[in-house]
């Protein structure tokens, strides 16, 4: 038996998981090849122009799935992680939306996951999926669902200490973990801000970190965080409880990053037309000003092009430099005191991990 995973939106989440999962139970992954210039042209071709580009991007790659001849695509429907915090519209309907702009023979593995209605929690989901290829035994389930722990579990236990995305996904489903080497030193420090899908694809962001890099720029990411540092991140910025599912990753990585005195500033990656980011981006941006930290916000389409958006990073790393140096070459004593918040602190079931 064999299933295709789109390697586009969800997969940056939840691949570890689902990997782990599959083979498990004895199902072979396939992934659909990285993303190319020509992905992006043919899942753009089938959608209305207003659709953001990370569908546009899924289309494209289950397109490229069905080339190579897989016929059975595993596409959920991933309605709310926790109660009442939800996906945003697109991904919730994503089934219905492939099923109707991909005009062509094939089979798709759906299930329904939302945590906000009963008995649609994750061991129901897990069981509706292992049924769609007649697996039944529901303790053999289970058994996969604890393997596709432990494969993400690994994975997320190196994400955390800094190995990058795809070096720590590589080592974890083949069941290794990569201990990180002493750290390199660096002269500045970012926070990147943005969502799995639109800076680990390299083609959408350009090979950002390859180019923050060459900078000599140490980059922090919300996979760096634990769970309770994302609360924290939250207060800091007033919020008491998440709405979005991927809010963590913007609001509350955002907030941990603006309190930290190792992030020099911070830069947000966002897709064009993304309603629910640019409300997320805009509190950040208004509570950046109470830190003295910087903000660069970038935003992505299909036709963004990189010269422009390389320009934008190198301005923005030179004046952070730039200030560190003046800073470094002028000290002045500053009375320091503590920022207290005085929010609620978010419930922590309510703050989804993924």
């Amino acid at each position: 038996m064999k299933v295709g995973i789109p390697r586009a939106l969800i997969y940056y989440n939840y691949y570890p998981f689902w990997c782990g999962f599959f083979k498990a139970l004895g199902i072979e992954v396939v992934l659909s090849d990285k993303t190319t210039k020509q992905t992006m042209s043919d899942g753009s071709a089938l959608v209305v122009t207003e659709t953001c580009l990370p569908i546009k991007v899924y289309v494209g790659h289950v397109l490229n799935l069905l080339d190579k001849g897989v016929d059975t695509i595993f596409i959920p429907s991933i309605q709310s992680v926790a109660h009442k915090i939800y996906n945003c519209s697109k991904i919730r309907a994503l089934p219905d939306l492939i099923r109707n702009v991909v005009k062509r023979d094939f089979r798709i593995v759906e299930a329904t996951l939302d945590k906000s209605e009963k008995e649609q929690g994750l061991p129901e989901f897990l069981v509706d999926i292992a049924k769609e290829f007649g697996i039944k035994d529901e303790q053999r389930v289970r058994s996969a669902q604890d393997m596709g722990w432990k494969t993400f579990n690994n994975f997320q236990t190196m994400t955390r200490s800094g190995i990058h995305f795809e070096k720590a996904l590589r080592a974890a489903i083949n069941g290794n973990i990569i201990i990180p080497n002493s750290e390199k030193e660096y002269e500045v420090s970012i926070a990147l801000i943005s969502h799995g899908y639109n800076i680990y694809d390299d083609r959408v962001s350009m090979k950002i970190f390859d180019k923050l890099e060459n900078l000599g720029v140490k980059v922090y990411t919300y996979e760096h965080l634990t769970k309770e540092q994302v609360v924290e991140g939250f207060s800091t910025l007033g919020v008491e409880s998440a709405y979005w599912a991927n809010e963590s990753e913007m609001t509350g990585a955002a907030g941990h990053y603006l309190r930290n005195s190792k992030v020099d500033g911070l830069i947000t990656i966002t897709a064009f037309g993304c309603g629910p980011d640019s409300i997320m981006v805009d509190r950040i941006v208004r509570n950046a000003k109470k830190f003295e930290k910087p903000v660069l916000g970038l935003t992505l389409d299909e036709h963004t092009g990189e010269a422009g958006f390389v320009t934008r990073i190198e301005a923005f790393i030179d004046m952070l430099l730039r200030k560190k140096r003046v800073s470094a070459a002028n000290p002045k004593v500053v009375e320091q005191q503590e920022q207290e918040v005085v929010i609620k602190r978010p419930n922590f079931d309510n703050i989804p991990i993924v």
